[in-house]
């Protein structure tokens, strides 16, 4: 097993879970998401630019796991400096429509959600 193998303590053997670990990564939809709305393939620095609270070492990390993954693409280019670019392979881009979906929902009940917390927190007296 690797060490990419994202293990689930209660059930151990279930890929959906590995896989839905990956995706619920903080920084995952982040990326993915600014890949996507680039035309042309990125750079790190420019990746780093549209996800400013991401730290260097998370956004490579998530960008390793997401080529491991065969979600994203990293070309390293011969060339003095050495130019790196990242872009969504076919698999990443068949992601976004699930992934758009995702947002509308979250977008839609929003408003619900941070009403819902609120009482649930004014009930229970935390903060």
């Amino acid at each position: 097993m690797t060490k990419d193998f994202i293990q689930d303590p209660i059930f151990p053997e279930c890929p959906i879970r590995n896989i839905l670990a990956r995706i619920g990564n903080k920084w995952t939809l982040a990326v993915i998401y600014t890949l996507s709305e680039s035309a042309a393939p990125m750079r790190f620095r420019d990746i780093e630019k549209k996800n400013t609270d991401c730290s260097q070492k998370m956004l490579t990390q998530t960008l390793r796991g997401l080529e491991a993954d065969g979600l994203v693409q990293r070309t390293v280019f011969a060339e003095m400096p050495p130019r790196v670019e990242y872009s969504l392979t076919e698999r990443g881009r068949s992601f976004l429509p699930i992934m758009q979906q995702l947002m509308d929902w979250a977008y839609s009940n929003l408003h619900d959600i941070i009403v819902d917390r609120e009482h649930y927190y004014e009930q229970v007296g935390e903060h």
